[in-house]
């Protein structure tokens, strides 16, 4: 269960990397539209009452210790993992360790009246555990049956539920009042959880290691962008993480932001400013 912030921040910027970035191939406009979405980020941040995260104050220094357990733990680890194993061989890990949690998307998908989508994640989980030898391989995503990701977290907000306080956890990272259940029972759903109970202590030790050091060498260049990017990095984390809960609560469609008597303001200026050109 033991996972750094930087996994979560890693994921929160790959959510932001495919839905933004994933048409651009020249890797200095990437970089650019980046820093403009982090400007994005501090500057609603700057601007907006963040009642979401009354307990900044704290989280700040679970944030930091946390970045010092990384950088001394597996920060070093994945880098090392990195220069060792190929592309293709950490894909295959990849592979393996999603497939076990394919179960806590299939259960959600029901429990958000997801029906179709659960009944296609069951035949992927099904033909990716047999076919794919265990996971290992992901012959589902080339029969068409892409891998969706869903947790009771997505479901509380699907049911009502309010996101209440952003809360940073010791070693866990990034999490809310709303997703703690959802953290949970991840863990609970997670095939991998019961493989290291009935595995002997040296396997699964190294199972362990190897799920959350693969999961951090995945998201390195990640890091290196918000090191070199972000003006607050405890911002741009929180941020990161919220947006990409938000873009996964309404599969990638969310809702477009309220109107406000200043964007009202903007848009007659934009408007008369552009009329000055026709």
């Amino acid at each position: 269960m033991m996972a750094s912030n930087m996994v979560w921040y890693g994921a929160c910027c790959k959510a932001y990397y495919r839905h933004h970035l994933g048409s651009l191939h020249n890797h200095a406009m990437k970089k650019c539209v980046l820093l403009l979405l982090v400007a994005g980020f501090l500057a609603g941040c700057a601007t907006a009452e963040n009642d979401y995260d009354p307990l900044e104050p704290m989280n700040r220094k679970v944030d930091a210790f946390n970045t010092v357990v990384d950088e001394a733990t597996l920060r070093p680890l994945a880098k090392g993992y990195i220069a060792v194993v190929p592309d293709e061989g950490r894909s295959v890990i990849d592979n393996f360790f999603k497939n076990l949690q394919e179960p806590n998307t299939i259960l959600n998908d029901f429990l958000q009246g997801k029906v179709h989508q659960g009944l296609s994640d069951t035949y992927r989980f099904v033909i990716n555990s047999t076919v794919g030898v265990l996971g290992l391989f992901d012959v589902a995503s080339h029969m068409g049956l892409k891998r969706n990701k869903e947790d009771f977290g997505q479901t509380l907000a699907v049911w009502g539920v309010d996101q209440g306080a952003y809360i940073v956890y010791p070693i866990l990272g990034p999490n809310s009042v709303r997703n703690t259940p959802g953290t949970v029972m991840s863990y609970l759903l997670d095939g991998a959880t019961y493989f290291y109970m009935v595995a002997n202590a040296p396997i699964a030790l190294a199972a362990t290691s190897l799920k959350y050091i693969n999961e951090r060498a995945n998201i390195e260049d990640f890091v290196k962008m918000r090191d070199e990017m972000a003006l607050d990095a405890y911002v741009f984390v929180r941020e990161g993480w919220r947006q990409s809960r938000i873009y996964s609560i309404y599969d990638g469609h969310p809702p477009a932001p309220q109107s406000t008597e200043d964007d009202a303001f903007d848009d007659e200026f934009d408007d008369e400013f552009a009329d000055e050109f026709d």
